[in-house]
């Protein structure tokens, strides 16, 4: 089985059928970035001077959404492990996540109870460098396959604290089939509690041998 750090890596991916319960269907905004990277606060507009006399400010915050091949910690019922998507996965969560019309569908905190209004992903691209489509600047080692995006922040407790510093970046959430990294090319979604019961079959295997 793959590690990283010691730990058991998954591969995580979902299911392109629209009707497949496995997506993202959330943002939330967060003080600790899953990804350690947090996003860029965007103020005064680039407007002619007559409109900054207003002090309007953008109220934008722009950074990565989700970096691919990157392996994420987590900790959680089954313990210690770590998670990644790969440029393909990341692709078919992005295309999902617009054709379900998902932008405005962010949290705090990945708090359900508290979601927001007057917070939307207006912009949004995937590095390629076919396509010639580069990182963020601030953001040039992320990865092949990425996912960078901005916010529009029309909610003025929310930008408040964006300013103050209580948010610092973005963090998905949905529903993910896990699989061991060395079967991320197998089309056979698994849930998570499989995964987890294969391994622990695999290690008591080894244990018997």
């Amino acid at each position: 089985m793959n590690t990283f750090d010691g730990k058991p890596l998954y591969y995580l991916d979902i299911e392109a059928d629209f009707n497949d319960e496995s997506e993202v269907d959330f943002i939330a905004l967060v003080d600790k970035p899953a990804i350690q990277k947090n996003f860029l606060k965007f103020g005064m507009t680039d407007a002619p001077i007559w409109k900054q006399s207003f002090n309007e400010e953008e109220q934008i915050v722009s950074g990565p959404l989700m970096l691919a091949d990157t392996p994420i910690y987590r900790f959680d019922e089954f313990g210690e492990y770590y998670v990644m998507f790969n440029a393909d996965s990341i692709q078919k969560i992005v295309q999902k996540y617009f054709k379900k019309g998902y932008q405005s569908n962010v949290n705090l905190m990945h708090d359900p109870t508290r979601q927001v209004d007057g917070v939307t992903l207006f912009e949004s691209f995937l590095t390629s460098k076919k396509r010639g489509i580069q990182p963020m600047q601030g953001f040039e080692d992320a990865p092949e396959g990425s996912w960078f995006g901005s916010f529009k922040i029309d909610n003025p407790e929310v930008w408040s604290m964006v300013k103050s510093g209580d948010f610092k970046g973005f963090s998905v959430e949905g529903i993910f089939n896990y699989k061991r990294t060395e079967d991320a090319g197998n089309t056979t979604p698994i849930t998570k509690d499989e995964q987890i019961m294969k391994d622990i079959l695999d290690w008591l295997k080894e244990i018997e041998l």
